[in-house]
This record gives C-alpha cells, sequence and structure tokens, in this order.
C-alpha cells in the first residue's frame, strides 16, 4: 500500500514539472480568440475621392399640369366639360444614364463602430418626358347654346444635371472592410418645362365646325433647386496605408413639380488622410 502511494506520488510531482515546461499554447492564453479581432484599420479623419456611377430615374408626370389646365380655363364655357379633370395619360417615365463626380466627408471610430458626415456629388443626365393627347366632343350643348369639339395636348419634362446629397453615416469595421449605410438630405439642379394647349371648335348643329382661338399656358424653369432624401448601403475596402476603395448604392427622392426617383450603383476611389 505505502508504495502504491509513493509511485502516486511520484508520477504526480512528474506530470506537473512537465506541464510547467510546456510552451504556452495560444488557447490558453486567449490568443486564438484575440486573432478573430474585427479590424485594424485607422478610419478616423478627413477623407476625399471621386467615384463613377450608373443609374434609372422613374417620373411620375401625373397631375403635373392638372393646376396649369385649370387656370388656362377658369371661367371658360367649355369647364363644363370638366376638361381640367381630364385624365390625359401623362403617366409614368423611366430611362437611365451615366455620371461622375467626387465624395468628401469625415468618420470618427469607437473601436470598430465608425460614424460620420459626408457630402457627395454626381453630374450627369437624368430625367425624362411625358406627352398626351385627348379629344372630346360635348354630347350637348353647352350654357353658350353651342356644341364644342375639344382637344387638349400636354407635356412635360424634367432633366436632372447635378446630384447633391449631405448624408449621416453608420459603419461598422471588419478587417480592410467597412460596410456602411446614410441617409439625410438631397439637392438637385433642374431644368423643367410643361405646357399645355387646348383647341376649341364650336358648331350650333353639330356639323359645321368653326374653329376658336386656341388657348396655351408654359411654365419653363432653368436651373431650378430641386430637393427631397436619400438613402443607401455601400462598403469601403482599405487597400494600403489611408487609400481605399468603394462600391455603393444610393436611392434619392426627389418631390418636386415632377416626382422623381434615382436609383444609382457606384465605384470610387478615396484616400483617408
Amino acid at each position: 500500500m505505502r508504495g502504491l502511494l509513493l509511485a502516486a506520488v511520484m508520477l504526480g510531482t512528474v506530470s506537473a514539472a512537465h506541464a510547467a515546461d510546456m510552451p504556452d499554447l495560444p488557447i490558453l492564453r486567449g490568443s486564438l480568440t484575440d486573432g478573430l479581432s474585427k479590424s485594424n484599420v485607422n478610419w478616423q479623419g478627413f477623407y476625399a475621392g471621386g467615384q463613377a456611377g450608373y443609374g434609372s430615374s422613374d417620373e411620375s408626370f401625373s397631375g403635373t399640369n392638372t393646376n396649369m389646365l385649370s387656370a388656362l380655363l377658369d371661367h371658360n364655357v367649355i369647364e363644363q366639360m370638366q376638361v381640367s379633370q381630364w385624365n390625359l395619360g401623362l403617366g409614368k417615365q423611366s430611362s437611365r444614364a451615366s455620371g461622375y463626380g467626387v465624395f468628401v466627408g469625415y468618420n470618427e471610430q469607437w473601436e470598430d463602430v465608425v460614424y460620420g458626415l459626408e457630402m457627395s456629388y454626381l453630374h450627369g443626365s437624368y430625367g425624362g418626358s411625358s406627352n398626351a393627347f385627348k379629344e372630346l366632343v360635348s354630347g350637348t350643348t353647352l350654357s353658350d347654346g353651342a356644341f364644342h369639339d375639344v382637344a387638349v395636348t400636354s407635356s412635360a419634362s424634367i432633366a436632372i444635371s447635378d446630384l447633391a446629397t449631405f448624408r449621416g453615416r453608420a459603419a461598422y469595421a471588419w478587417g480592410c472592410f467597412l460596410p456602411y449605410m446614410f441617409g439625410g438630405l438631397a439637392l438637385g439642379k433642374a431644368d423643367i418645362s410643361r405646357s399645355v394647349l387646348v383647341s376649341d371648335s364650336v358648331s350650333t348643329n353639330g356639323t359645321t365646325w368653326t374653329a376658336l382661338q386656341p388657348l396655351s399656358a408654359n411654365d419653363t424653369q432653368h436651373n431650378h433647386l430641386i430637393y427631397g432624401y436619400t438613402a443607401g448601403l455601400g462598403m469601403d475596402v482599405n487597400l494600403v496605408g489611408g487609400l481605399f476603395m468603394r462600391a455603393e448604392w444610393e436611392y434619392i427622392r426627389f418631390t418636386s413639380q415632377v416626382d422623381t426617383s434615382i436609383n444609382t450603383v457606384r465605384a470610387g476611389l478615396g484616400y483617408k488622410f
């Protein structure tokens, strides 16, 4: 019995000494989890860069010229035909275009969380146009005792050349990657054109018609400031030093006389100072 006890004590002593001589494994001192640290890139500071993009603009022209037509026909006898309320078919239009521009901003970093402010500018040619025509003959004589054959031609267009967005950004640093989301104010410079032309012919018997002087109204605005909001997602990727590349999707909504939405995908190259 004493022999077995002595052997056990000697074996425990040898095992403890052997364990003391073993190297300190990473898993024992926690370096395995330390190796999974999200990022060692310093994103804090000012940055600037250039970008190019491609996207679509969607315009809704419905109701665009309603107020103009209503004002044009105010107290006119043909308003008994509710001309200003006609559905003229000024609907939705879509187009695609490319653009180029710059971005500047500032990041604050707290461990792996990055947030900041940014201004993005894009120059391109976004927008569209729509035209419509409708003609209707009154079923009975109007208050002036005559039948009326009324035709309305309506058109509207918008051309947006410059887009600027002012954003708040929130990001999470992971290795050399910085995925982010943003939202903010959008401004644009646009040329907006609207016009209506009303032609009217009258007849007392419904067979012989006499054309009256056409009525028209036009409204053209050059370099008009439009505003709205923006939101989107993107990712910055650190290349070397302060140099990084960017991929981004941005949505912009303008609520001017012509309701316009613009979706763009962009690629850029920037430098953090």
